[in-house]
C-alpha cells in the first residue's frame, strides 16, 4: 500500500470530525474571543477551514515563503458565516483528498521547506511536513475551537469518543 493510500482514511476521519466541529459555530460567535490575547472564533474556524488547502501546497509546491520578499504575509479573510466556512472548508478538503490520492511515495519522500523572506526556517520530507502542519496542525485547531464552544454552552461533538454534549459516534 503507498504512503498516501494508507494517509487517506486518516485524512477523511479528521476532516469529518473537523467539519463536525465547524458546523456548530454560529454566526453571532464569530467575533467572541476567550481572551484579548487569543484570536476571534471566526478566525479559528477559518483557519480550520484554510489549513487543507496546505496539503495540495505541500505536495505540488516546493515550499512556502511566509514573507515574500519581506512583504509579509496576507491571511485569508476570515468567513463571515457558518455557511461561508463550510463552502470554504469543503472545498479545501476536496482538493487535498484529491492531491493526496494522487501522490506517488517519491513525492511524499521530498523535502518541503517552509521559508522566511527566502531563508529556510524548517525542511522536512513532504510526508512528515502533512502529517505535522496538517493533520497534527488541524487536530491541535479542532480542539481549541471545542473549548471556545464549551465556554459558550454549544454542545461539543463526539469525535473519538462521547463528549459531554453526546454519547456516541
Amino acid at each position: 500500500m503507498s504512503l498516501s493510500q494508507s494517509l487517506l482514511p486518516e485524512f477523511d476521519q479528521e476532516m469529518a470530525n473537523t467539519r463536525k466541529t465547524l458546523e456548530r459555530v454560529p454566526d453571532e460567535k464569530f467575533s467572541w474571543k476567550p481572551h484579548e490575547k487569543s484570536g476571534s472564533m471566526g478566525w479559528l474556524a477559518g483557519h480550520l477551514g484554510n489549513i487543507p488547502e496546505w496539503a495540495v501546497v505541500t505536495i505540488t509546491q516546493d515550499g512556502f515563503d511566509m514573507n515574500p520578499g519581506g512583504k509579509g504575509f496576507q491571511p485569508p479573510p476570515v468567513p463571515k458565516s457558518c455557511k461561508e466556512l463550510l463552502e470554504l472548508f469543503d472545498k479545501n478538503v476536496a482538493a487535498a483528498r484529491a492531491a493526496l490520492a494522487r501522490a506517488s511515495d517519491s513525492d511524499l519522500g521530498k523535502n518541503w521547506s517552509f521559508l522566511n523572506n527566502g531563508v529556510a526556517v524548517f525542511s522536512m520530507p513532504r510526508m512528515a511536513c502533512l502529517r505535522t502542519w496538517v493533520m497534527n496542525h488541524n487536530i491541535h485547531h479542532r480542539a481549541q475551537l471545542g473549548v471556545y464552544l464549551r465556554l459558550n454552552d454549544i454542545a461539543v461533538p463526539a469525535i473519538y469518543g462521547p463528549s459531554a454534549d453526546e454519547s456516541g459516534m
